[in-house]
């Protein structure tokens, strides 16, 4: 619990994947692998492994909106969106409504006029949804949408007092057409140089911004001079949202999500396992701990070492993955991809039939899943994804160390333990996974 109330203070500000508090985290989790004794087992004899991360967009030198003659000054007046296209253009401006399809209101001729070679000019949002959820009604569906119907460009007027969108934290692909918001106090002017079919000249120059994201990577070293080259992999990913927004049930609160249970919990419990088999008698296979970041954006950090292996991956046994293992109710656990491999349902068998209070498990065949075991099965390694399931706290801000059920963590910890002894035993005891395939 430490362990969870660290990582999940608010001074690590929710550890979003490339930010301080991320860094911090890395930080915490090599610092205690160090103080038990582990072997680096990352990149150039640490414990990290970094790699570049698209963090957001800023603007470049030349950027220019130009109006039948008036010049509009960027980041005052306008500005290109994250996902722009870079380029000059010079086209007829047409006035599009909201761009949305409205059948039987007036405005729906909008949807349906000739927009190909032209920068349209649309209003921001959805008339039918003025509470301002509506997907439809952002800025980059309906550019996607205008880039489908052959537009040259998009030109979206901001609503009163809203202020331009900043670049920073943008993180999609650009579209293939360039993409600008106008500021409210100009929108007049382009509505009505759109409906005149003026000419724009438009200048748009984005560029990507990275950061360095990082994996932390240990070895408990096996003892048998033969078995310690193979090696088990405990992980967890120690990211989570930050201030909320993309991912996080409540996007409009922007306050700090510190995902205690998501997944400081498993990444705790990755450092207890580490702790115990660093003070006992060392196994025969070698053990590798790992902490993933990146996984709240799509599981980049063990996508990442999949492709970029620190260690031979071919030796890889099997993965073991912690992910909110710290909501336990009624005893309940589930397992996923015990038909990864033909043996895992005995050694769950053993493992559970070791505890004081064993476990009420649901056991899930599938390798497939919405966490860090998937990049592993995707390589051919069999994988076991040890969960506690959901719960009405998830990827929001309430998800704090207070709520997680200390009791249960610890069990979840004993188990997933108790397995990795098991797979890293040698002599009689060597156990030798038969993998059953990738489901189609």
């Amino acid at each position: 619990m430490a362990h969870v109330r660290y990582l999940a203070d608010d001074g690590l500000e929710g550890r979003e994947v490339g930010s301080q508090g991320a860094r911090c985290a890395a930080d915490y989790i090599a610092g205690q692998f160090r103080a038990m004794g582990l072997e680096p087992a990352g990149v150039d004899g640490s414990f990290f492994q970094g790699f570049p991360l698209r963090k957001g967009s800023e603007l470049g030198d030349v950027n220019a909106l130009v109006v039948d003659g008036t010049k509009y000054e960027v980041e005052n007046d306008w500005t290109p969106l994250g996902f722009s296209a870079s380029g000059r253009f010079e086209r007829e401006l047409v006035y599009g409504g909201h761009g949305l399809s409205r059948p039987g209101s007036p405005d729906d001729r909008y949807a349906h006029i000739d927009l190909t070679g032209k920068i349209v000019v649309l209003e921001w949002g959805d008339p039918d949804d003025p509470r301002g959820g509506s997907m439809r009604g952002s800025p980059h569906f309906k550019a996607r949408v205008m880039a489908g119907r052959r537009a040259a460009g998009v030109l979206v007027v901001a609503q009163a007092g809203r202020p331009l969108p900043s670049l920073a934290g943008e993180i999609r692909e650009p579209l293939p057409i360039p993409v600008a918001v106008v500021s409210a106090e100009v929108a007049d002017e382009i509505r009505a140089a759109a409906r005149a079919s003026s000419r724009v000249t438009v200048s748009t120059d984005g560029r990507a911004t990275t950061v360095e994201a990082r994996n932390v990577l240990a070895r408990h070293r096996g003892s048998d001079p033969e078995l310690r080259n193979e090696y088990v992999i405990v992980g967890a990913h120690h990211d989570h949202l930050g201030f909320g927004g993309e991912g996080s049930l409540v996007p409009a609160a922007r306050v700090v999500h510190n995902g205690a249970d998501d997944n400081a919990s498993g990444t705790a419990a990755v450092l207890e396992i580490a702790r115990v088999l660093a003070l006992g008698q060392r196994p025969s296979r070698s053990v590798v701990f790992m902490t993933f970041t990146g996984e709240e954006r799509g599981l980049l950090g063990s996508k990442y070492w999949v492709t970029a292996p620190t260690l031979d991956l071919s030796s890889a046994v099997a993965m073991l993955n912690l992910d909110m293992v710290g909501r336990m109710s009624e005893d309940r656990l589930t397992l996923l991809g015990v038909g990864t491999a033909q043996e895992w349902g005995g050694i769950v068998d053993l493992a559970s039939a070791g505890m004081s209070r064993p476990l009420e498990i649901a056991r899930v065949p599938t390798g497939y899943g919405a966490s860090d075991h998937q990049s592993f099965y995707l390589a051919g390694i069999p994988v076991l994804h040890f969960f506690t399931n959901s719960h009405a706290d998830y990827h929001r801000p309430s998800d704090d160390w207070s709520r997680v059920n200390a009791d249960g963590l610890r069990r979840v910890t004993e188990l997933a333990g108790q397995v990795t002894l098991r797979l890293a035993a040698g002599g009689a005891q060597t156990v030798y996974l038969t993998p059953l395939g990738r489901e189609d």
